[in-house]
């Protein structure tokens, strides 16, 4: 019998790379991709009514209020979506027997460790995403007992708006770039991601609970930058610039690299984030 599994958010990057992956799905893997416009995640009569359709074995989140800008002015809409909405998916996942396998991000941190942030440490968000991310984690640890949390960072793809993406289009348009060199983090493949995801929902030992995954190493937004620029022989490279000033509504994390030491131990394919990105940069141009 086939695994039946529930994406939610299927108009986000990191769904549509799941769906590109397992589009035929598989032997032993059904997918059921839904958008907001399908399923909305924050309206309890909807989803208990689509679940009761429809038996899930997992239910991978993919749905979320990503816009970290938008947050601070918006912070109602951030927390409905990011929270509200993770509490109705638990409750109607608790009903019917469903693992929730929920998508969060580095952002649950506060950036002033000089270390990478292992899944026991601390979380002090600050902005209003990362707070409206972690009042999701909490509400589906108060809930659940069999979960799967995933803190990534970074997500870029070959789908949706993501860093990229925008740095392709701007080198393609000779365009000068300053980029800041005042964040350190990690670059992070959906496609990597997806098949982590898989991984969890087949292995047949089940350690539920909070994992870190992204891509090895560490950088700088200049030096992503740069690194994605190495594909374009005819670019000037002088035109990409660093600066110290990124002035945002928003504070973001100064360092929010994750330990992946978890992840690593039950999934053993991780990728150094320069290999990964030149492999999606090569792929879009």
């Amino acid at each position: 019998m086939k695994i039946r599994i529930l994406v939610t958010g299927s108009e986000g990057q990191l769904a549509k790379t799941l769906n590109d992956l397992y589009f035929d799905n598989t032997d032993d893997l059904e997918f059921v991709f839904v958008s907001k416009i399908d399923l909305n995640i924050t309206t309890e009569d909807q989803v208990s009514c689509f679940f009761n359709k429809h038996q899930f074995d997992y239910c991978v989140n993919c749905a979320a209020y990503t816009n970290v800008e938008q947050s601070e002015l918006q912070p109602e809409l951030a927390h409905k979506v990011n929270a509200e909405g993770v509490r109705v998916l638990a409750e109607v996942c608790k009903n019917h027997n469903t693992i929730l396998i929920h998508i969060s991000t580095d952002y649950v941190f506060d950036g002033t460790s000089k270390k990478p942030y292992t899944e026991e440490d601390k979380t002090n968000p600050i902005n209003e995403y990362g707070k409206s991310k972690l009042a999701g984690e909490l509400i589906i640890k108060e809930l659940l007992d069999d979960f799967f949390i995933i803190r990534t960072s970074w997500l870029y793809s070959r789908f949706g708006h993501n860093f990229v993406k925008t740095i392709i289009k701007k080198i393609q348009e000779n365009s000068e770039l300053k980029i800041t060199t005042a964040q350190i983090g990690t670059p992070t493949s959906c496609d990597e991601l997806s098949q982590f995801i898989v991984f969890l929902i087949k292995t047949s030992s089940k350690s539920f609970g909070v994992y870190h995954f992204s891509s090895l190493g560490q950088t700088t937004w200049y030096d992503y930058a740069l690194e994605i620029s190495k594909q374009f022989k005819s670019y000037n490279k002088p035109k990409i610039s660093p600066t110290e000033t990124f002035v945002t509504k928003a504070k973001r994390p100064d360092y929010s690299v994750l330990n992946t030491n978890k992840s690593n131990q039950i999934f053993k394919k991780s990728y150094y984030w320069k290999d990964q990105v030149n492999q999606t940069v090569k792929s879009l141009i």
